[in-house]
């Protein structure tokens, strides 16, 4: 009994043999240099060992032989080539999961911390609806506490400040609060809105001191409202986006059938689901999709699966706080997808080989060396090609792909 390990960077079980008269290692026709993996007995076993060198003999005079191991060779390598696609594939998205994990949360606990600060803040609105309703204020009065109400409405629209013109502003009116008895609590809010020290000051001027106090409380509750609402609203539209892009990017609700698939939307969700991995490295990612690209025709997932290898690899590569860039363009009958990263480049007798399946340099534990591999048969499968060139400071892996034909 037999039982195959591949040589990556850490041993795992791929095929075992219990039953007599199997055959394992190369076989004749393979184009393998070497065995993808070794072979441990876990029980005494007897072989019978042929020589590589003994194949030509052996298909010459051997007929039957030979056609029995080359239908075991093509079971196997359709085998292997599934096994390894999905072993790749459950790798990626484990990697996304976590990078998505992260990406979800953050936006998910804005929208609980705000919607939690929502809440106290509407019974805060109530309360000075009330309160202002009781003070029966004249209209004229009442139109100056609307106006700046109005002014929480617009807080979208207000002028982007510096850290220190806002802490300035904020100290403005903090002190404008306190020289008129208001509660300075409501600097911040105050700060964030159009208003004006002049505008505070026809409002102090036409109310009582108990009457403007309680009109900064309205205004301050009302301006809070609306940063909250619109953090929230944010917020659920950055989880929207990332569903969005979580499913293009899988095409989880499309039949699995080759079809016109847009590349500029697949790398953009690609990058997408990859941004948590760049923002831990401080990697800068750049994205230059041309406009009018055509379409390919073939398989949206597995093409973004050739992205995603593609992509994480370079974000690996690159430098800290340096910088991947991904671009598609029309070069004649073909679209060219290039991704460039500024890392130190891969060594001559390395790049003779990454796309040798269980090739890898990464440590232990980080790579399977199949990412390349695999990218290379699917881009081969959509009629494709894939190179690299590379040298200090730019390593570039270029998919050429054939554009669809316009019926």
């Amino acid at each position: 009994m037999g039982r195959p390990v591949r040589a990556s960077v850490h041993p795992r079980e791929s095929r075992r043999w219990a039953a007599q008269g199997d055959v394992t290692g190369l076989l004749p026709y393979s184009r393998l240099g070497s065995p993808p993996g070794n072979v441990m007995a876990e029980e005494s076993t007897e072989m019978v060992v042929v020589s590589a060198e003994h194949f030509p003999a052996m298909i010459r005079e051997c007929y039957d032989l030979t056609r029995i191991l080359v239908h075991v060779m093509l079971d196997r390598a359709r085998r292997f080539t599934s096994s390894d696609l999905l072993d790749e594939k459950m790798l990626s998205l484990g990697k996304l999961a976590a990078g998505l994990a992260h990406e979800l949360n953050n936006p998910a606990s804005a929208v609980a911390r705000s919607a939690d600060g929502l809440a106290n803040r509407l019974s805060e609105i109530e309360r000075t609806s009330r309160a202002i309703g009781a003070a029966r204020l004249p209209p004229p009065q009442l139109a100056l506490v609307e106006r700046a109400l109005e002014m929480c409405r617009n807080v979208a629209t207000t002028s982007i400040r510096s850290p220190i013109e806002q802490a300035d502003r904020e100290d403005d009116i903090a002190d404008w609060l306190t020289a008129h008895g208001a509660d300075v609590g409501a600097a911040e809010a105050l700060a964030d809105t159009p208003m004006t020290l002049e505008e505070l000051d026809e409002l102090a001027a036409a109310l009582s001191s108990d009457t403007l106090d309680l009109a900064i409380q309205a205004v301050t509750a009302g301006c809070t409202t609306k940063k909250l609402a619109k953090e929230i609203e944010a917020a659920a539209s950055r989880i929207h986006t990332l569903v969005a892009a979580v499913k293009g990017f899988t095409y989880m609700d499309q039949a699995t059938a080759a079809k016109p698939v847009d590349l500029g939307q697949g790398l953009r969700d690609t990058l997408a689901v990859l941004a948590a991995k760049a923002r831990a490295r401080s990697v800068g990612v750049t994205i230059d999709v041309e406009p009018g690209l055509p379409l390919v025709q073939g398989l949206g997932g597995e093409l973004n699966q050739v992205w995603a290898n593609l992509i994480d690899n370079a974000l690996d590569a690159a430098l800290s706080s340096g910088h991947v860039s991904v671009s598609a363009a029309r070069e004649g009958r073909f679209v060219v997808v290039r991704v460039v990263d500024d890392g130190p480049g891969i060594p001559a007798v390395t790049l003779e080989r990454i796309f040798e399946p269980f090739f890898t340099t990464k440590p232990v534990g980080q790579g399977t060396g199949l990412g390349l591999d695999i990218a290379r048969r699917l881009v081969k499968q959509h009629d494709g090609e894939i190179g690299v060139l590379s040298r200090p400071g730019h390593t570039e892996l270029r998919v050429t792909l054939p554009a669809a034909r316009v019926s």
